[in-house]
């Protein structure tokens, strides 16, 4: 069964890009018989609050949009998510990593477009795992990892701009991916990338419908789910909506709101029609 999933984080208001990828989405697993779920990226417990995630469902439901079962809230998780990664330690995957709050925090967040990974420079990695304090971030140790697996795995695009498939390269990984942040246990935060591919894989997603801003974060993604034997979904990466400057959209235009085009009179079909479906 071909099963879609929206997965916003409950930081801000829906725009026109939100409103795009869920619908498109949604009706994607509609035309095919197949379920649309939705899912909370509330991971980032400074930054999410309940009266986001309560405006963002009633954007969805204002667009015509259902979905199957229950609202799947990563929050609820993140104890499950640091505990499936023992594992990783225990094949020496992992290190601990005592460098600044601020560059940790800012490497676990969901990725923006045009801000690339900020590769590690190693300063960390000869730690053992034995020598992690309760503050420790946990990084992968990337060329290992990549080492550890019998083949390099790929991963299949239908999206517009990069349709094909796409099998890790090393060498580029290794430039510019490097050691990532998957979690830093002593506050309670995993890495975006990392949640979401074992929600994808617990959820039973078959096609992952997202921005074309995330495709260069596809690989890590890809790497993590062959490391943890977990299945890598269809990929579709879909234009982005922007501005009249050509800028994309964010959560702070708020000009952009579906909340606001509800107020002032808009309907669902004018919402379709603003993104071109």
């Amino acid at each position: 069964m071909l099963r879609t999933r929206f997965a916003p984080s409950p930081t801000g208001p829906l725009h026109l890009g939100h409103a795009y990828s869920a619908i498109l989405a949604h009706d994607m697993a509609r035309a095919a018989g197949g379920e649309f779920l939705l899912r909370m990226e509330d991971t980032d417990l400074d930054r999410c609050r309940p009266e986001w995630e309560a405006q963002i469902v009633t954007d969805l439901t204002w667009l015509g949009l259902s979905w199957d079962g229950p609202i799947h809230r990563q929050s609820d998780k993140i104890a499950a998510y640091n505990a499936r990664l023992e594992p990783l330690a225990d094949r020496g995957l992992l290190y601990p990593c005592a460098c600044t709050r601020a560059d940790i925090r800012a490497a676990l967040s969901a990725p923006q477009e045009g801000v690339a990974f900020n590769v590690y420079p190693g300063t960390c990695r000869n730690r053992p795992i034995s020598d992690r304090k309760p503050a420790d971030a946990l990084r992968l140790n990337l060329a290992a990892a990549l080492d550890a697996l019998p083949t390099l795995p790929s991963f299949t695009e239908t999206g517009p701009t990069h349709a094909g498939t796409h099998r890790i390269d090393r060498a580029k990984a290794l430039a510019q991916i490097g050691d990532v942040v998957l979690s830093r246990k002593g506050e309670d935060i995993v890495a975006y990338f990392l949640a979401s591919a074992f929600d994808d894989a617990d959820q039973g997603i078959t096609h992952v419908i997202r921005g074309e801003d995330l495709f260069d974060f596809t690989p890590v993604q890809v790497i993590l789910q062959s490391l943890l034997a977990l299945p890598t979904p269809t990929y579709h990466h879909h234009a982005l909506i922007r501005d009249d400057q050509g800028k994309r959209l964010a959560k702070r235009d708020d000009a952009r709101a579906i909340a606001k085009y509800r107020a002032e009179g808009a309907t669902p079909q004018d919402i379709r029609r603003l993104t071109g479906l």
